[in-house]
């Protein structure tokens, strides 16, 4: 094993930027069951920093800043709605989920199948066009860890 990654509960973190942080963060965990573990909100209700648990998963995110990094990312609708990466939540139902996406108003851009890998899974965006993966396909179960 490389001794590069630290040895701590999840070891990749998606982290995303949002116009709307704060509507973000109630819709993400209202849709999909992540926790609020913790916010740094602005004066002016913009989010500075947020950490989402899911299981033992996390997501980080906050507002769109115009600063030096901020400047890498650019929003889906400032691209056609293409997007460079996407992250996938490892759920006990898909078909539950995909109920409350659609309850929520989240557009559903793979309808929901069997995958033939196993599982079964679907693909939404968000209010904010950002692409989720959301399926039952376990890849640490399918490796026997």
């Amino acid at each position: 094993m490389s001794s590069i990654p630290k040895q701590t509960l999840c070891g990749v973190i998606p982290c995303l930027r949002y116009r709307d942080a704060p509507a973000a963060i109630d819709w993400l965990c209202s849709t999909f069951g992540f926790e609020v573990q913790f916010v740094v909100p602005n004066e002016d209700g913009s989010i500075a920093h947020a950490q989402l648990t899911f299981g033992n998963s996390m997501v980080m995110l906050g507002s769109v800043f115009d600063t030096e990094y901020g400047r890498l990312l650019k929003q889906p609708m400032e691209t056609g709605g293409f997007v460079t990466q996407s992250a996938y939540l490892v759920v006990n139902s898909a078909d539950e989920v995909y109920g409350r996406v659609l309850q929520a108003g989240g557009q559903i851009v793979l309808d929901l199948k069997d995958e033939d890998y196993g599982g079964r899974g679907f693909t939404c965006r968000d209010p904010e066009g950002h692409i989720w993966s959301i399926g039952t396909y376990d890849p640490y179960a399918q490796a026997g860890v």
